[in-house]
């Protein structure tokens, strides 16, 4: 298979990631090309993959409009930037990798899907929870029948107390005017990975959550607007130089400090909690929920739950599948299956990627790219397990669920 070209448009943390595949398997993938505003983000990107200075820019609208010179594009733009790019790069005639969310609003991700009726093209959401080895152990146990059919999936999200701090409550993700509510941001992942793994359409959801801890009314007596001016700060578990300082050599959650900063010294860190992630996490603009619960009904009668909550700490997520035969738990890494016949347990470990939940999604940064890689060398749809149609119907049910939270009823799921 010859190297694949690809550009980047979004230089960020979830650009620079999925980048850096190439630099793995530089036999399958080349970065040719990238288009980032902060010249720090875009000039990591030109030095990893020596990127020709013709090929760099600082708009994704100048690299669009120099027509196609690359066979793909990764778009990794802010949220609400997702659309506009994706109609773009599709009329350019690109094969696409859009980050997720699709889009904050359901009419632009209709808007997108409509952009690849009828076109040879391959466009895939980054889904990367389907793409894992943890899934798709799963997923091979149910389809063999091991378990029977499955009757109800339980789904826990443990966002951890620091990451919420960091991405929801300082970071870009917050507000919901900046970017989108909390379950599209955080969890359109996790409700499009239960429905692919129930296998069957959703019908009703139903959803209560709310901002409960991270508000003004929360903040301690004595608290100051950010945490370098703040006496309470070394008994503050939300305390940003505690939190970014142990981050410095770490290699497992580097990545919160690449947002951050790009000058890896504790002068550099400290330089930078003077803006926004320095803010007292009491003292923020944030506006999305810290705490979630969805209920799902399936056809067939079928259920689901899922709970996404910031008060725990950052880790893989928790699933239980219940099937008319069998039961599976798993936790990210090992899958414990139970055999109602024979009431004989069977242990299966998939761990990818380290112990950590931020460590590349379990492995599904890498199994993403090595799908769409190879879906675009063989301009073969079928190797995508997250097209445009999968996406769209997995982001109604994020849609309906959170219009049910605001409106308190039961959404019905339409098409």
């Amino acid at each position: 298979m010859s190297s694949v070209k690809v550009i980047i448009a979004g230089g960020g943390a979830r650009g620079y990631t999925y980048a850096s595949y190439a630099l793995e398997h530089p036999d399958r993938m080349k970065v040719i090309g990238v288009a980032e505003p902060r010249r720090e983000y875009r000039e990591k990107l030109v030095r990893a993959h020596n990127i020709p200075e013709e090929n760099v820019y600082t708009d994704w609208k100048e690299m669009a409009s120099r027509g196609r010179f690359a066979d793909a594009v990764v778009i990794a733009t802010q949220d609400s930037m997702h659309r506009e790019p994706a109609e773009a790069f599709a009329s350019a005639g690109y094969h696409i990798l859009l980050e997720k969310p699709m889009a904050p609003t359901e009419e632009d991700c209709r808007a997108i899907t409509k952009a690849f009726e009828g076109k040879d093209r391959i466009f895939a959401v980054c889904h990367v929870l389907r793409y894992t080895p943890f899934t798709k152990k799963l997923k091979a146990i149910i389809d063999s029948g091991a378990i029977g059919e499955v009757v109800s999936i339980q789904r826990l999200e443990p966002v951890g107390f620091n990451h919420q701090a960091h991405s929801f409550v300082r970071g870009n993700w917050g507000n919901e005017r900046k970017s989108s509510f909390m379950l599209l941001a955080k969890s359109c992942h996790d409700l499009d990975w239960i429905r692919y793994i129930m296998g069957s359409s959703c019908r009703k959801v139903s959803s209560f959550g709310s901002l409960k801890h991270f508000r003004k009314e929360e903040k301690p007596e004595g608290a100051s607007e950010t945490c370098l001016s703040c006496s309470l700060e070394k008994e503050c578990p939300y305390s940003a130089p505690r939190f970014y300082l142990n981050l410095l050599g770490e290699g497992k959650r580097s990545g919160f400090l690449g947002v951050l900063t790009q000058d890896f010294t504790r002068e550099g860190v400290l330089k930078a909690l003077e803006g926004p992630y320095g803010r007292c996490v009491y003292a923020c603009d944030n506006d999305v929920v810290d705490n979630q619960v969805v209920a799902m009904e399936f056809e067939g009668g079928k259920t689901a739950n899922f709970t996404m909550t910031a008060f725990t700490k950052m880790q893989h997520r928790m699933t239980h599948v219940f099937g008319t035969k069998g039961h599976i738990y798993g936790d990210g890494e090992t899958l414990t299956h139970f055999d109602f016949l024979t009431e004989e347990t069977r242990t299966y470990d998939t761990a990818q990627g380290g112990p950590d939940a931020g460590s590349g999604h379990g492995g599904g940064d890498f199994g993403l790219m090595d799908a769409f890689i190879e879906a675009v060398a063989k301009n073969d749809k079928s190797l995508i397990l997250s097209g445009p149609e999968e996406t769209l119907e997995s982001h109604l049910m994020v849609f309906r669920a959170e219009q049910s939270r605001l409106e308190s009823r039961v959404m019905n799921i339409d098409g």
